[in-house]
């Protein structure tokens, strides 16, 4: 029997590449969407609240959120209520939705804010953390509604992402411009450990996590190779053959982003991927050289 697949916030950048990988693998997928149904392969969160989930479905991965970085969208009241709901309620739709399903496994991503900032100490899966700001708060809350009853026979899988490497969001479709043009440097003074993972490696751990039975709890969903933003910027650059000699100072990431949120990318974090190394996970870039170059080119072109 084919297994159907639900992929929440499956048009973004993470969801978009799960659903080509899925498919790829011969999986079924249907895109649970806020936006207005397109065609059959797609169902609103409305659905869900009033018919519950289809009963076809055996599997639903949650990598729904609001964009944090959206510079389009000041830091305010209302905006980080948005980012909020758009994680911690998704999560919680779905949890209530899974009893009364045939669905057998929950995928949900979550954050590495989870882990207090350091530049010493090195986390795992097994180091348990408390609440220090606003985006832990998040991530606990994010995880916590993904909690479900001690009844179900569902097996539940939490991927703690770090910074997403791909040409078709985050920090490198931001920045791949002024890089081009030679105008790209380290953020701050660029001493601050940035856990990262190329795309093709996340959705590859995504499914990973939906095949391998054995696989449940938490996953840190990071490379193996801890960098610092330095290093990322310096390795971006040379891949595009051009300098990384412009920083961009904490002053102005505070101005751009508000100080709050710009702790997303100054902070700084030494994860190891622990759990999926145990599970036999394997990396498909595990080095900041290669994957930078696999996604340098002007004319950059992939299936997602």
């Amino acid at each position: 029997m084919m297994r159907h697949v639900i992929i929440a916030g499956g048009t973004g950048f993470i969801g978009s590449a799960l659903v080509h990988v899925l498919k790829t693998e011969g999986f079924s997928v249907t895109v649970l969407t806020r936006k207005q149904k397109k065609n059959p392969q797609e169902m609103s969160w409305t659905e869900v609240n009033v018919k519950g989930l289809p009963k076809t479905a055996t599997d639903i991965i949650n990598v729904a959120g609001q964009n944090v970085l959206d510079l389009r969208s000041r830091w305010t009241p209302k905006f980080r209520e948005a980012v909020w709901q758009s994680r911690v309620n998704t999560n919680r739709i779905l949890a209530e939705a899974i009893p009364n399903s045939n669905v057998k496994c929950f995928i949900s991503i979550s954050g590495v804010a989870y882990y207090p900032p350091s530049d010493t100490r090195e986390y795992t899966e097994y180091d348990k953390c408390e609440k220090y700001d606003f985006f832990s708060d998040l991530v606990h809350n994010w995880e916590a509604a993904s909690e479900l009853p001690s009844t179900s026979n569902c097996r539940k899988v939490i991927i703690r992402s770090g910074v997403v490497l791909g040409r078709k969001g985050g920090i490198i479709q931001q920045t791949y411009w002024p890089f081009f043009f030679g105008l790209g440097g380290p953020l701050g003074d660029g001493s601050q450990y940035m856990p990262w993972i190329h795309i093709d490696d996340l959705a590859e751990l995504f499914l990973f996590a939906l095949n391998e039975e054995k696989v449940d709890g938490i996953l840190n969903g990071v490379s193996t190779q801890m960098i610092t933003n330095k290093q990322f910027a310096t390795a971006f650059a040379k891949s595009l053959h051009r300098p990384a000699i412009i920083p961009q100072p904490k002053f102005l990431l505070d101005l751009l982003f508000g100080k709050e949120r710009a702790t997303i990318v100054t902070g700084s974090q030494k994860i190891f991927p622990k759990r999926p190394l145990e599970y036999g996970f394997k990396y498909g870039y595990s080095d900041i050289n290669d994957a930078c170059r696999q996604f340098a080119s002007l004319m950059y072109t992939d299936p997602y």
